[in-house]
């Protein structure tokens, strides 16, 4: 456990110095705005926790009539102004805007419930109040959040009919999906979530116990954390919500360390009313953080215009437009598609021919970066994680590469592997890379993802289909894609006895490949 805690402790002070600066800032800015109509206000939330939030109505309102009501939920750590400078754009387009603290952190009461049932009910309770102490309209409720408010907004428009549209900006649909995919915990990722909890909140003794229940791998608690997580994702009340019929937008980032793009995609096929997806470069929530500071924004554009058509019924064509929209982390433009499957057009298999053996507990050199930093130098200067394909040691990595690509290759969507394992050890963790390879041999990282087994017979192989995480990148004429398997990543805790191996094999009746999610040319 001991580099899992190091790790730990870097990435939770890295979480709690972002998050004291954003919130330093966020806190600051928007007091020369506070004449604009602004009023800090408490709310009774549920079980009569007191509820710190603001109200920011239309310039010039009289009080004889209604306006549409969006309510705000704070992303996890940041106090009750972060949204501000959005509440105000929203409301001089003729919205009353409630945005609150949500439940144990700041200056709001009581303990945090991670999106449990208590946050659920605090967003009926601020509707409620909303009705009741501004000229709020009741035919016409739309929530939208960043992180955090993103899934609790989508968790309340299960629950409560009254919410009609839903913006949620780099949520999670699936939260056990999220942080501990391929049976893997995110360390990092939950290190950040810990780290800021901590310092801006007040964990609840169940939340505590998740926490050092999942840094400890404690697989005798696996299925409590499960359904712990279950509760809490919107995708368990998927039938509520379609049933209520909220129209429900989706914006994420194709490299968030957090709540990775596959679980909102799967989500996003799901949802039966009007909808929309949209996939952005960058990490957890940074696509729509300048929008935060005022700064024009696509996303919190196509939020406005998502709220300006179906909550005050303007024919602005969002409706009539394609519902995915993508952009590639290579590229500066976006591509519209009818539907999240029409995204991949075709796919090209990548033979993982032979039989390789690795060891495992070192690092080998390939890995998915460090949260935040690498997906945010992939946003601003399309520097992924970089690793030199040929130096990569083949005692801890095994390694494929197909051959040079005469063209371009648009990759869209979700690469797979499929493979035959054979371990040592009735335990253990690996993690697939995909990158794309230049003609000096330097890799640039375009998706990974880890898995992990227990509870296995030692020496008797077993065949792993393993989704990569979703993306949009362009390999460039001339590259090659190599796939690049080894066990230990500083994103994951690994599940490696000492002195285990692994061997990948292709048998003849069930070849092994790694299948390429390609874009129409």
């Amino acid at each position: 456990m001991g580099p899992h805690r190091k790790a730990l402790r870097t990435t939770a002070v890295g979480a709690v110095s972002a998050t004291l600066v954003a919130g330093c800032v966020l806190g600051l800015a928007p007091t020369a705005q506070a004449a604009g109509g602004v009023r800090f206000v408490d709310i009774t939330g549920d079980g009569g926790t007191v509820l710190k939030a603001n109200v920011v109505t239309p310039a010039g309102d009289d009080g004889t009539r209604r306006h549409p009501l969006l309510v705000l939920p704070t992303s996890w750590g940041f106090p009750q102004v972060e949204y501000l400078a959005q509440a105000q754009k929203l409301a001089n387009l003729g919205y009353v805007v409630v945005s609150y603290n949500v439940r144990g952190f700041w200056q709001s009461g009581g303990e945090i419930d991670v999106a449990g049932p208590s946050d659920t009910a605090d967003a009926s309770k601020v509707i409620d109040w909303a009705l009741a102490n501004t000229p709020a309209d009741p035919r016409h409720i739309g929530m939208a959040g960043v992180s955090y408010g993103a899934g609790i907004s989508l968790l309340a428009a299960a629950h409560d009919k009254r919410v009609g549209a839903v913006a949620s900006l780099s949520g999670w649909a699936d939260l056990t999906g999220s942080i501990y995919s391929g049976r893997t915990e995110h360390v990092q990722a939950a290190g950040v979530l810990d780290g800021a909890s901590l310092v801006t909140g007040r964990q609840s003794p169940e939340t505590r116990q998740v926490f050092d229940d999942f840094y400890a791998s404690n697989l005798s608690r696996e299925q409590e954390l499960i359904d712990w997580g279950k509760k809490r994702s919107p995708g368990t009340y998927l039938d509520q919500l379609n049933k209520n019929g909220a129209a429900v937008m989706l914006a994420n980032a194709w490299g968030d360390t957090v709540f990775p793009a596959n679980q909102n995609a799967d989500f996003y096929e799901k949802l039966t009313g009007p909808k929309r997806l949209e996939f952005r470069p960058g990490d957890h929530a940074t696509p729509e953080l300048p929008g935060l500071f005022g700064v024009p924004n696509d996303v919190w554009t196509d939020t406005e215009r998502w709220f300006d058509h179906y909550l005050k019924g303007a024919d602005n064509g969002i409706d009539r437009e394609q519902p995915v929209e993508l952009k590639s982390r290579s590229t500066d433009g976006y591509e519209g598609y009818p539907d999240w499957k029409s995204v991949a057009a075709t796919e090209r298999k990548i033979a993982l021919g032979g039989t390789t053996t690795i060891h495992t507990n070192v690092d080998s050199g390939a890995d998915g970066g460090i949260v935040f930093l690498s997906s945010i130098l992939d946003q601003v200067a399309k520097l992924p994680p970089i690793a030199s394909i040929p130096l990569l040691p083949r005692r801890w990595a095994a390694v494929w590469q197909s051959e040079k690509y005469g063209s371009a290759q648009q990759i869209r969507g979700t690469a797979t592997l499929h493979t035959t394992v054979t371990p040592t050890k009735e335990s253990g963790t690996l993690v697939a890379y995909l990158y794309d390879v230049g003609p000096l041999g330097l890799g640039k990282l375009v998706s990974n993802a880890p898995y992990t087994f227990h509870g296995l017979t030692p020496g008797k192989p077993f065949g792993l289909d393993l989704d990569l995480f979703s993306t949009a990148y362009d390999v460039p004429a001339g590259h090659r894609l190599a796939l690049v398997v080894d066990t230990v990543d500083p994103l994951y805790i690994e599940h490696n006895p000492s002195g285990a191996q692994l061997t990948f094999s292709s048998p003849a009746d069930d070849p092994s490949y790694v299948s390429i999610p390609l874009r129409k040319q």
